[in-house]
């Protein structure tokens, strides 16, 4: 059956540039809007266009929702429609979703607002085309998968979830297993703290871009070799953001603000050595899907303790009882704030061998599957694969400054996925 996907391309464009207009980073709770006014906003904006492709929708209390196309054995593509926080350093307008140089520039565009959109506008190049898929095609939205997956829980409550599918929201070729995630707070007892203040980072999962001491000495000396400067009656130190999973990626502005102070105060110094410099040697971990990374991305302070909040991506072999017994050597009073168990999918078997099928075809490239530090939503389900949008050996702009999504992968998405969700909704998972 051959799709005209191409002719939708304008629409999907502009549907992007609008969805991503909406600032969905997670906000105070407001009366039945759990994530605040923006997620439900970008949500009611998702299920309103496609009801207007005649699609049923379905809106689990603001929490998340869900297009369904088709009939028989449920299929899902889980996307999410909220964001991290835009940080700083932008030249375009981040929730402004301007077209230019060949690119939409936004908060979302690729992370992942711009793949839901796209796989929207695949759902309905299929539906014009005549195409009826054997599976009941679910295409999920949440609105907290950056902040805690409390909108996966409130749907499996509300509504039975698909056994099989995959997530538009990390790389290409396709992905068949995922760290697990940890996100821990540690709390430093600091007596006779240099600071009277500190605080830094926005988010567990984004590298801290900026961070600030009040109250403090400035050393000039020192100050310049950590990259610490005086702002009015204020210390900072600037970074660059980048995903957690991926840290050294990005420039660590709360690591440079503790290394200052940690010449000067023991506590301080400890904190270091445990959280940047792996004392107790958690990054010597590893497996099929990589080296344990660990990030401190927030950091405040307040009544005599420091409290850092830390990403750790663990390999996906390792179970949550170990990492605990690694973290109790710390020897620090910590909490786990959240948790995700690893993905583990059996590579040679749908949708993975499916999906990578797909990506041959389409590329040309004879590509194998991979793993990340990642978290996706394909860990939600029991058979499932996380299938780009990113595309390999391309710059990586998800939680930093400037993110956007090219007009060409945009043409590029809209063919693969159209294709990929063809295949595996034809008859039960086999092409």
């Amino acid at each position: 059956m051959q799709t005209d996907i191409e002719r939708y391309f304008d629409a999907c464009v502009r549907s992007i540039a609008e969805i991503v207009k909406i600032d969905s980073s997670q906000c105070p709770a407001l009366p039945g809007k759990p994530f605040g006014e923006g997620a439900a906003r970008a949500l009611h904006y998702f299920l309103r266009l496609a009801e207007s492709f005649g699609f049923e929708t379905h809106n689990y209390d603001n929490y998340i929702g869900e297009v369904v196309f088709g009939s028989g054995e449920p299929f899902a593509i889980l996307c999410h429609l909220d964001v991290v926080p835009a940080g700083s350093g932008w030249t375009h307008d981040p929730f402004g979703g301007e077209i230019a140089d060949g690119k939409i520039y936004g908060r979302g565009t690729t992370d992942d607002k711009g793949p839901a959109v796209i796989c929207l506008y695949c759902l309905k190049a299929l539906k014009d085309a005549g195409f009826a898929p054997k599976r009941t095609i679910k295409l999920i939205v949440g609105c907290n998968e950056e902040s805690g997956w409390a909108c996966i829980e409130h749907y499996n409550a509300c509504a039975e979830m698909p056994k099989e599918g995959f997530s538009p929201d990390a790389d290409f070729p396709v992905i068949y297993a995922e760290k697990g995630i940890l996100h821990v707070r540690f709390d430093y007892p600091l007596r006779d703290a240099p600071f009277a203040a500190l605080e830094g980072g926005e988010r567990e999962n984004m590298v801290c871009d900026y961070a600030r001491a009040d109250g403090a000495a400035l050393d000039a000396a020192r100050a310049a070799r950590y990259g610490v400067s005086a702002e009015g009656a204020s210390l900072v130190a600037h970074g660059r953001s980048a995903h957690a999973s991926t840290p050294d990626a990005g420039e660590n502005a709360l690591e440079k603000l503790l290394r200052y102070f940690a010449e000067e105060h023991e506590g301080v110094a400890r904190a270091v050595t445990d959280l940047f410099d792996d004392r107790f040697g958690l990054k010597q971990l590893r497996d099929e899907t990589g080296v344990l990374t660990l990030s401190p991305n927030v950091a405040s302070y307040k009544e005599g303790t420091l409290s850092v909040l830390v990403d750790i991506r663990y390999p996906a072999t390792i179970r949550l009882e170990q990492m605990l017994a690694k973290l109790e050597t710390f020897g620090v009073p910590y909490s786990v704030l959240h948790d995700q168990a690893p993905l583990l999918s059996d590579r040679n078997e749908p949708p993975v061998s499916t999906l990578l099928q797909i990506y041959r075809e389409q590329t040309g490239q004879k590509a194998d599957p991979i793993t990340i530090g990642g978290g996706t939503y394909a860990r939600a389900l029991e058979r499932g694969a996380a299938f780009g949008p990113e595309f390999p050996g391309e710059p990586s702009t998800i939680h930093q400054r400037d993110e956007f999504i090219s007009l060409e992968n945009v043409r590029k998405l809209l063919r693969i996925y159209c294709e990929a969700i063809r295949a595996l909704t034809v008859e039960g998972t086999d092409r």
